[in-house]
């Protein structure tokens, strides 16, 4: 499985050792998303950083529409089946995403791809940014919740 981590909260009077834990997360601003797998070491870095960002297991069909919308190449160029059959094993964004859900690969491991994505703020905003998601707020761990939230955060629909 993977994790979808989403950075909520900004960098204003934050402690040193959350600093560099975002920093290592590659969560340098507020709603960019990583997809991550599921270990130890990711763990422990997301309870450290559980009061700045929200995450939980990301479906496949929402990893495919997060890859074909919000994915850039190096350039800002959106990847495409063209570029994944051309420079990886995969044939199409949907191979790819689901290789991705299941934790077979990381974003990092295709060639020319960034692995942070950049969100719009999700439509009706968040639930509360200072509380946690148990307690009716955005942050910490929200489980296969993330996925509405992750829809919410793609934008205006192209019509």
């Amino acid at each position: 499985m993977t994790y979808a981590v989403v950075r909520i909260r900004g960098q204003v009077n934050l402690n040193g050792e959350i600093r560099d834990t975002m920093r290592y997360l590659r969560l340098t601003r507020a709603n960019h998303c990583v997809l991550l797998p599921q270990n130890p070491t990711v763990e422990g870095m997301l309870r450290r950083a559980k009061d700045y960002v929200t995450w939980g297991e990301i479906e496949p069909s929402v990893v495919r529409t997060l890859l074909a919308k919000r994915a850039r190449l190096v350039g800002d160029q959106p990847i495409d089946d063209a570029y994944l059959k051309k420079n990886t094993k995969f044939a199409s964004v949907a191979a790819l995403a689901e290789a991705v859900a299941e934790g077979k690969v990381a974003l990092k491991e295709v060639p020319g791809i960034k692995p942070v994505l950049r969100l719009h703020p999700p439509r009706g905003g968040y639930e509360g940014t200072k509380r946690g998601y148990r307690a009716g707020g955005a942050l910490g761990y929200r489980g296969k919740d993330i996925n509405p939230l992750l829809l919410r955060m793609l934008g205006p629909e192209e019509s």
